[in-house]
């Protein structure tokens, strides 16, 4: 129990090196989720869904374990996500057409903000394009769990749509307000949920170009007015005044 405290709480380099293992376990996962929806059906898949739903309920009940106050774990939207991608990869052992909900497992990677300060001393990339890094994230969430609602409430019932690439398509489109219109989504719940990728999407596209081609902008609290972003060569705060001291990466 001592180990497993210090790897997902304490702060030193094995538990550093485990987290971050856990940041690319999560990229794994969802890279199956993405390839294997566009596939037949196959044993193997339903083999590694199973080894994949083992490793998350694993790590779900040594969190639930090492958690303070165990109810409200079930408060944080990260708990229901990893139990939503639980029941879904192991979906295969009762039977279930839960496949849909593996798309969900996206939501897992907001869970790894915790690393945000790790992440921001280990990598100057990501120090330098945080912004950029978190907004095509969320907009990456966005498209995948969209594109799984999709999916699942279409298929059956909308010829237009009959893979997770059909949806997809209708998805992306949509979202960047090219919209060719040969496929559209029937019902009052499909019209709904394309008025959804439409407001929603869209603000998220738009905010993702705006962090990518605005000026860029480096993170450096104010000692006075605590003020995060200012110009790369700025020697004063612009709200304030106060004198800043930004390290660049000529600073020793």
């Amino acid at each position: 129990m001592h180990l497993l405290r210090e790897l997902y709480q304490d702060d030193t380099h094995r538990a550093h090196v485990f987290r971050y293992g856990l940041l690319a376990f999560d990229i794994v996962t969802i890279l199956f989720v993405i390839a294997t929806s566009f596939v037949e059906p196959a044993r193997w898949i339903e083999v590694v869904d199973v080894v994949f739903g083992l490793v998350i309920l694993t790590d779900f009940l040594i969190r639930l374990g090492l958690a303070r106050f165990h109810h409200r774990v079930f408060l944080r939207v990260s708990t229901w996500a990893d139990i939503a991608a639980i029941l879904s990869f192991l979906a295969p052992i009762a039977g279930e057409g839960l496949g849909f909900l593996r798309i969900l497992r996206t939501l897992r990677l907001l869970h790894t903000y915790q690393l945000l300060g790790r992440l921001r001393q280990d990598f100057h990339y990501f120090r330098a394009n945080e912004e950029a890094i978190l907004a095509a994230i969320n907009l990456a969430v966005f498209l995948f769990i969209m594109t799984g609602l999709i999916y699942a409430t279409q298929v059956g019932i909308n010829p237009e749509i009959r893979t997770y690439a059909d949806a997809l398509y209708f998805t992306v489109t949509t979202l960047t307000t090219t919209g060719f219109g040969d496929i559209t989504l029937g019902g009052q719940w499909g019209r709904l949920l394309a008025v959804v990728v439409m407001i929603f999407g869209v603000t998220l596209f738009v905010r993702l170009l705006q962090v990518l081609f605005r000026p860029a902008k480096v993170r450096h609290e104010c000692p006075e007015c605590g003020l995060m972003l200012h110009d790369p060569d700025a020697v004063h705060c612009k709200h304030c005044g106060e004198t800043l001291h930004i390290q660049t990466e000529g600073t020793l």
